[in-house]
């Protein structure tokens, strides 16, 4: 070992060249998690979740954040279908 790699080799080394696919499906977990999260936050009572919650569809909550995750992690997603 020279002492000095690239990133691709040592995930190559790592994961014997599976580490684009790996990285592929990780990448498209992403949005359906934040969506799922996003369901949940939105139908738990808002006390259970925070008790300063002023509303679902605050600004502020956890809903529009869980939402707006999910948006930016749709990019895997998008490429797929195109």
């Amino acid at each position: 070992m020279t002492g000095i790699e690239t990133r691709e080799v040592w995930l190559r080394a790592r994961f014997g060249g599976r580490s684009h696919v790996m990285a592929r499906l990780l990448s498209l977990a992403a949005a359906p998690t934040f969506a799922v999260m996003t369901l949940v936050a939105a139908m738990a009572p808002a006390d259970m979740i925070c008790g300063a919650m002023q509303g679902s569809f605050s600004l502020q909550g956890m809903v529009p954040m869980y939402a707006l995750m999910s948006a930016f992690h749709l990019a895997p997603w998008l490429r797929l279908f195109r």
